[in-house]
């Protein structure tokens, strides 16, 4: 088994952007609302059987390969399904505001959408423009029947006041807890890595192409609201949520971008030059800068900027050679084991 090269794999979206991922990945933007890419993915977007899905060279699914040789996948592992991986990878290039929006945690999806993974996120900023910036949680306690009103009127300004505003540096992590409020200022590009799910609940839609009908997930927000926490989001817990190891030089040890807290959910690493050796596992790695191969007893692989791949468990242990730089993203620690407690709090 050897790592398997996934061509670009462009999603169109409610929002504007996409050409940075186009640069990197060799493509040319079929429209100005092509921010996502979606890397390895074996789950689709919400309502469509395909959108999203990772296709190889050969025009295969990988969910259909994941499916026809799981353990050479991900070892002996149970997951949700025969194509569970365990984790989603993306490209969010934005070229304008995110809508403020909230995903739910394991115990929502688990009660009302039949799925055991909620959607905590992460993400790894790539490049930025000047004083541009996430949102994440709230600043103080916001009442719920203000919160709806709020979100009825589509009060922009209303939410962003009250939401934790941290402005960006390339190298930063930043995690955001299910439940929590976020929102991306237009001018970042990042790489994302999420439970493997599609589920957002929209508070702001109007500065999309999406409508009130498509943002409470065919629920109805009298269902869904509930799993939007109303709590502020103090300088201590925000804190701990962002990471800024990546800011310095990678280098020949496989090292962790995100928070400690982001490891029972998902795991980024970034290694460059001659590496240590990493264990088997499945991963997906982005090659951001040179080239070079990925080694193990099983194979070398020649790598080069731009190019992805999804590795499998029967690859082995592997090393990176060369003058490549490249983002490894992999499941959580102790997954699938970790998922069955549901959310960590």
């Amino acid at each position: 088994m050897k790592p398997v090269l996934l061509p670009p794999n462009p999603v169109q979206h409610f929002y504007l952007g996409g050409d940075r991922i186009a640069a990197l990945r060799g493509i040319v933007p079929e429209t100005d609302r092509q921010p996502e890419e979606w890397l390895g993915s074996t789950v689709s977007r919400f309502g469509s059987d395909e959108i999203g899905l990772a296709v190889t060279d050969d025009g295969d699914f990988l969910r259909d390969l994941v499916a026809g040789d799981r353990a050479a996948w991900v070892g002996a592992r149970a997951g949700r399904d025969a194509a569970d991986l365990g984790i989603l990878v993306k490209l969010l290039d934005a070229r304008q505001r995110l809508p403020v929006h909230v995903h739910p945690d394991r115990g929502f999806a688990s009660a009302h959408l039949d799925c055991p993974y909620g959607k905590t996120e992460a993400w790894y900023v790539l490049e930025t423009e000047e004083d541009c910036a996430v949102h994440v949680g709230w600043n103080q306690d916001v009442d719920r029947d203000e919160l709806d009103r709020r979100r009825d009127a589509q009060d922009s300004e209303w939410m962003l006041s009250r939401m934790n505003r941290v402005v960006v540096r390339p190298g930063m992590g930043v995690l955001v807890p299910a439940g929590t409020v976020h929102a991306i200022d237009g001018g970042i590009f990042v790489a994302e890595v999420q439970e493997p799910t599609d589920f957002s609940i929209l508070l702001e839609w109007s500065i999309t192409t999406s409508t009130r009908d498509e943002s409470h997930l065919d629920l109805g927000f009298d269902a869904v609201m509930p799993s939007v926490s109303t709590e502020k989001l103090d300088a201590e817990a925000l804190d701990a949520l962002i990471s800024t190891v990546g800011e310095t030089p990678a280098g020949t040890d496989f090292r962790s971008l995100l928070p400690a807290v982001a490891d029972p959910y998902f795991r980024l690493f970034d290694a460059a030059g001659d590496t240590a050796a990493r264990e088997a596992g499945f991963a997906v790695v982005l090659v951001r800068e040179g080239s070079g191969a990925l080694v193990s007893d099983a194979a070398s692989i020649d790598v080069e900027r731009g190019q992805v791949y999804a590795v499998p468990h029967a690859f082995g242990a592997w090393r990176l050679t060369g003058a490549a730089e490249i983002l490894v993203a992999a499941p959580g620690a102790g997954w699938p084991g970790s998922l069955r407690g549901g959310d960590v709090r």
